[in-house]
C-alpha cells in the first residue's frame, strides 16, 4: 500500500514535479495526495493540477500567528489522511507546535550540503565562502532550521565563473534526483 503524501509549496515546483513523476512509478512507495500553497499565484498548483492532485491554497496573511496558520495547515492534512509530509520549496518557518505533530514524518529539500550553509541563500553563501563543491541535502525537519537529521546528500561541483543562477540550476537538478529517492527511502519503512 503506498503511503499518502503531501507537499507544500510556495512557488514553481519543480522538486513537487520530480515527487509526482517518481509517484507515478508502480512499485514506488509514495502517492501524492495533496498539494497546499500558501502563495496563490505559486506556478506549482498548476502542476498539481496537471497531474490531477488536489490542491489548495491556504494564504499565511489570513491568519493572526504562525500558529494559527499551522493548525489550518494541519487540518487540511488530516482531512486528506496524509501520512508523510514533504516541504519543496515551502518558504514559511513552522511553528514549534506543527513540528511536534510531524516528528520523524516530514522531509525538506535544501541547496547546500548541511550543515554547511544554512538558512534562505544557501547557493549565493556557498559562492562567497569560494567553496569548490556545495550540493543538496533532504532532511527530516525538526525545530531548529536545516538541522535535522539527514536523509540523503548529493554533491555539485562548483564550477569557475559560476553564477548563483548557474550554480541554483546544476542544484536544481541534483534535488531532481535526490528527492524522490529520499522520499523513496521514509515511505519504505
Amino acid at each position: 500500500m503506498k503511503r499518502r503524501v503531501a507537499v507544500l509549496i510556495s512557488g514553481n515546483g519543480s522538486n513537487l514535479q520530480a515527487l509526482i513523476d517518481a509517484a507515478k512509478e508502480e512499485n514506488y512507495p509514495a502517492q501524492i495526495v495533496l498539494v497546499i500553497s500558501n502563495k496563490p499565484q505559486a506556478y506549482g498548483l498548476k502542476r498539481a493540477a496537471t497531474a490531477h492532485i488536489p490542491a489548495l491554497v491556504i494564504e499565511h496573511g489570513a491568519y493572526a500567528t504562525r500558529e494559527e496558520f499551522d493548525r489550518a495547515v494541519h487540518a487540511a492534512l488530516m482531512d486528506a489522511h496524509v501520512e508523510i509530509l514533504c516541504l519543496a520549496g515551502f518558504m514559511r518557518l513552522l511553528s514549534p507546535w506543527f513540528v511536534a505533530q510531524w516528528q520523524g514524518r516530514m522531509l525538506n529539500i535544501h541547496p547546500s550540503l548541511l550543515p554547511a550553509f544554512k538558512g534562505a541563500h544557501a547557493v549565493r553563501d556557498a559562492l562567497a565562502a569560494g567553496v569548490t563543491k556545495t550540493g543538496c541535502t533532504v532532511h527530516v525537519v525538526t525545530e531548529a532550521v536545516d538541522a535535522g537529521p539527514v536523509v540523503a546528500q548529493a554533491e555539485v561541483a562548483v564550477l569557475p565563473g559560476d553564477t548563483e543562477e548557474s550554480l541554483k540550476l546544476r542544484i536544481h537538478e541534483a534535488e531532481h534526483r535526490l528527492y524522490p529517492a529520499a522520499l523513496k527511502v521514509l515511505a519504505g519503512r
